[in-house]
């Protein structure tokens, strides 16, 4: 089952990336005019409020809801220090990738449309491979991750009210496949949207969501607290007894790894640049968006993870609504589950834009007569002074997509323990390594110098991290694999 999921995904990337690592765009400046940027493309129009909501709609995943849990495994001393040390990490790295948007002049420079793009102007060669097969292979699982924890939820608004109407007498028995089919159908439909300028209803609808559900969970956190009239948890965490040594040491690697997941987003960091309007210089407006969202996130973060943990101390449930902590008021946990299922709508479409755009900017590289990749058929829409331009090769390569994520979902329902290690394995390259790799090259920094060895220290001990929440993703991995049955559908 595990080698056919790496087939999967190794067959998956094979189609992307051998013609197409050496693909840049470069597009001439023209100047730019009322309709049209510099690189003559249409006037982007994103603002800190826009590139704040995209980002908060990629970061508060449903990695806020094991966030009690991550805690339960540190304790009340190092969870919160764990917490504060991924934001500052994610918030200054991010500061330090918008900065390589524009090779050379921050103001003026030739522009870098992707994540790829930066690393290729600045860094090029072998490592631009290494950053798209890192990059994309990351993209891919977090779709599949969205899928399983989108049809969990759904199936815990099932379970609740089930539940609810059996008075607890029935077991409730769910299968989660045709959630899953139905997510991806969902998501079929969103797919088509063409690119990021035009998801930018969507990202704030999902924002918004994003907000109800952790307030939800925050709420009900608060509420248990109120009613059991005593804080759970202990310093350290988990106690030895409820768990052996070794599972503690390789629960709170994984717990790292969670955190790791909950802050990712750095992967799509340039492609939201890329819609944020000058001037101000683009890396200004990014860096006020990637404060803003950062401490947004982490308040919300640590009022989530701690007021879980002290509502249910070591029995902190790895998801706070559907791991059934709490039963009721049973219509207050559907409303929460809900829209964390129209959030992953939003957020799953907004992680895979970059790798449409990757793909499909290679077929037309590697097809340029070809009508089927080409052409876009005009199909006007009443009401809307746009028509929608349809074309034949991103319907079907997309839905293809969203089919094999569906499909892979429904094989492997443990899957969050691997997204979990993808989560911490694209930390460190992705988060830490490229933008500091990056910047030292765009800022000139000579080796040895003070700047130069902080920066490396930083990415040193990033890495120590990621390979600690990495071992402790295997190891849980290694778990679910032994009671794992292929094709169990109900739960």
């Amino acid at each position: 089952m595990k080698t056919k999921m790496g087939e999967n995904i190794a067959a998956k990337n094979q189609l992307s990336h051998h013609q197409v690592f050496d693909v840049s765009v470069d597009v001439h400046p023209q100047g730019g005019s009322k309709c049209f940027d510099d690189d003559g493309r249409l006037k982007r129009t994103g603002t800190v409020w826009t590139a704040s909501a995209h980002i908060i709609t990629a970061v508060i995943g449903s990695g806020v809801l094991s966030l009690a849990w991550a805690i339960g495994q540190l304790g009340w001393v190092a969870g919160p220090a764990v917490m504060f040390l991924f934001s500052f990490v994610t918030y200054y790295t991010s500061t330090l990738l918008s900065a390589c948007y524009r090779s050379g002049d921050r103001h003026t420079g030739k522009r870098n449309y992707t994540y790829m793009d930066a690393v290729r102007s600045n860094l090029g060669g072998a490592k631009v491979k290494i950053c798209g097969l890192v990059q994309y292979l990351n993209l891919f699982g977090v779709a599949i991750g969205y899928t399983i924890a989108s049809s969990i939820s759904m199936m815990a608004i099932k379970r609740s009210n089930c539940f609810h109407s059996s008075q607890g007498n029935d077991p409730c028995q769910i299968n989660s496949n045709p959630y899953m089919i139905a997510f991806g159908v969902v998501e079929i439909l969103f797919s088509q949207i063409p690119d990021f300028d035009q998801l930018w209803w969507l990202s704030i609808v999902a924002a918004v969501m994003s907000f109800t559900y952790s307030t939800i969970g925050l709420g009900l956190g608060v509420a248990k607290v109120a009613e059991t009239g005593k804080f759970r948890g202990s310093l350290t965490g988990i106690s030895i007894g409820t768990v052996t040594q070794t599972q503690k040491i390789w629960r709170s690697f994984q717990a790292l790894g969670d955190i790791a997941f909950a802050y990712s987003y750095s992967m799509i960091l340039i492609e939201i640049q890329d819609t944020v309007k000058s001037p101000p210089s683009e890396s200004k407006t990014m860096k006020k968006a990637t404060l803003l969202s950062v401490a947004v996130t982490t308040l919300f973060y640590m009022l989530c993870g701690c007021m879980g943990y002290a509502a249910f101390g070591d029995l902190a449930p790895g998801n706070l609504l559907t791991g059934f902590g709490f039963y009721n008021p049973y219509w207050l946990l559907d409303i929460a589950n809900a829209a964390i299922v129209i959030h992953l709508v939003g957020a799953y479409q907004v992680y895979c834009q970059p790798l449409y755009a990757f793909i499909e900017k290679s077929a037309k590289e590697r097809f340029p007569d070809s009508d089927f990749v080409n052409k876009d058929i005009i199909i006007p829409i009443p009401g809307f002074h746009h028509p929608y331009r349809l074309n034949l090769f991103r319907l079907f390569w997309r839905t293809i997509f969203v089919i094999i994520t569906t499909v892979i979902s429904m094989l492997l329902p443990f899957f969050n323990d691997v997204v979990g290690l993808l989560g911490a394995l694209g930390f460190w390259p992705l988060t830490v390594y490229f933008p500091v790799e990056m910047y030292i090259v765009q800022k000139k920094i000579p080796k040895w110098s003070t700047k130069w060895l902080c920066l490396q220290i930083l990415s040193g001990a990033c890495l120590i991290i990621t390979i600690a929440a990495a071992a402790g993703s295997i190891a849980g991995v290694v778990l679910d694999l032994k009671s794992y049955k292929p094709f169990a559908t109900s739960y």
